[in-house]
């Protein structure tokens, strides 16, 4: 990307002159003041800057990109960790939106069996312009519970629960008046959603699955997993932000497990294979969703993002697609959490790779796997990436055991062999 050199734009990456990979030091810049900070701060070669300072890398705030991205030259080298319109998956509204028109198309080109494949969201309406929607879907279903979302809202604020039409009575007169006062503040957008009933517990617990799915400009993209454990409170929220409430919040332990810990659990209750179908279902939600907004999102090559799934796992084992964060908290609940975090943030800098240290040809960086390259990877080597077929397996180990540090050492010392041969 190119922008004529106007006087009201800023420019980056240009006090240096030098191409990507001729770069002795990386410039970064970030905001947030929590795991993300650590990890820059010891990474080697790279160096703070602030204020006004010219940067590199730019971990930002989507206020920030709102604000300047289009008033910001950046060299070819600049990366920064938003899309443009990122909000297109990450509001949930749009989220619903682009799902419902993708799953149309499937079953317009390849017929009702594909188009199924995108039922992995609960009936949802967005209110209030679908009020009237929501009123004939729920009188076709009378006494079952519905949750509502505010769209842009995070960390379970807002959100409430509801049988009866009379509960959002007072919500809905808000919307008319709103309407009726057009000088006021319009009234907030929320989502009607069918509410799971029948979630997965553990030891009486409630849970959801946090997924971290990095996608890099031209739509390749690597899922991580963490499972996030909860208590069940009254509420029936499992965000950590909510259960830090909880009287049964442990400070030190926090309210995570590791996902190999999860899968094993499975595996002991519901044999290997009903564990094997639930994450290739996860795969299907990671692919379905991000190919529904692949024409939309404005990819640029300077862009990366690093989404938070949220997904919930109901009693049959069929995972829900609750919602997908643009800036998943990266601050740690507790010291395992802290951990793990960092390995996250680490293993995204490595893809992301402001050194120019990989080929683009690798399928695993640390805990990432490469799941998808212009079409779905292949775990086996030599496999074609074509989807459908009966023996094509995706390249994902979620919860398998991955000896991280010894697969990122493997990988630079292969990289560093290739480079002093090719040199």
């Amino acid at each position: 990307m190119s922008r004529p050199k106007i006087q009201n734009y800023k420019g980056h990456g240009l006090s240096k002159g030098k191409e990507r990979e001729q770069r002795a030091s990386i410039r970064f810049k970030t905001t947030l003041m929590n795991t993300l900070m650590d990890v820059l701060r010891h990474r080697p070669g790279w160096v703070e800057v602030k204020d006004e300072g010219e940067w590199d890398f730019y971990w930002c705030d989507v206020s920030w990109l709102r604000e300047n991205f289009d008033h910001t030259y950046m060299d070819e080298h600049v990366r920064i960790s938003h899309f443009r319109n990122h909000y297109e998956l990450t509001r949930k509204n749009y989220m619903v939106k682009n799902l419902k028109r993708f799953r149309k198309q499937l079953e317009r080109e390849a017929g009702k069996l594909e188009a199924a494949k995108c039922d992995f969201f609960p009936k949802t309406f967005e209110m209030p312009c679908e009020y009237h929607l929501f009123v004939e879907e729920f009188r076709k279903n009378p006494g079952i519970t519905w949750i509502m979302k505010p769209v842009a809202r995070s960390q379970g604020k807002g959100i409430f629960l509801f049988r009866k039409l009379k509960d959002i009575m007072d919500w809905r007169k808000d919307a008319r008046s709103s309407d009726d006062q057009k000088e006021e503040i319009p009234v907030e957008n929320y989502v009607a959603q069918r509410y799971i009933e029948n979630p997965y517990l553990i030891g009486g617990r409630k849970f959801d699955l946090r997924v971290y799915v990095l996608v890099m400009s031209g739509f390749s993209f690597f899922p991580m997993l963490v499972l996030d454990d909860h208590p069940l409170p009254d509420v029936h929220l499992t965000n950590v932000a909510v259960q830090k409430t909880s009287p049964d919040y442990h400070p030190k332990k926090g309210c995570k497990w590791m996902l190999q810990r999860f899968r094993q659990y499975l595996a002991s209750k519901h044999g290997p294979e009903a564990v094997e179908t639930l994450f290739s279902d996860m795969d299907n939600i990671f692919i379905r969703s991000l190919q529904s907004v692949q024409k939309v999102i404005i990819s640029d090559k300077h862009c990366f993002e690093l989404y938070g799934y949220d997904i919930l796992i109901d009693q049959d084992l069929k995972p829900w697609l609750l919602e997908v964060n643009a800036s998943p908290s990266l601050t740690a609940s507790s010291q395992e959490d802290y951990e793990l975090k960092t390995c996250l943030l680490e293993d995204t800098l490595h893809i992301v790779d402001m050194e120019a240290r990989l080929t683009g040809r690798e399928k695993r960086v640390g805990g990432f796997d490469l799941m998808w390259n212009d079409g779905p990877v292949s775990r086996e080597e030599g496999m074609p990436d074509l989807s459908g077929m009966g023996n094509f397996v995706t390249n994902t180990h979620l919860g398998c055991i991955n000896d991280r540090k010894k697969q990122l050492r493997q990988l630079f010392h292969s990289l560093q062999g290739q480079k002093k041969a090719s040199g």
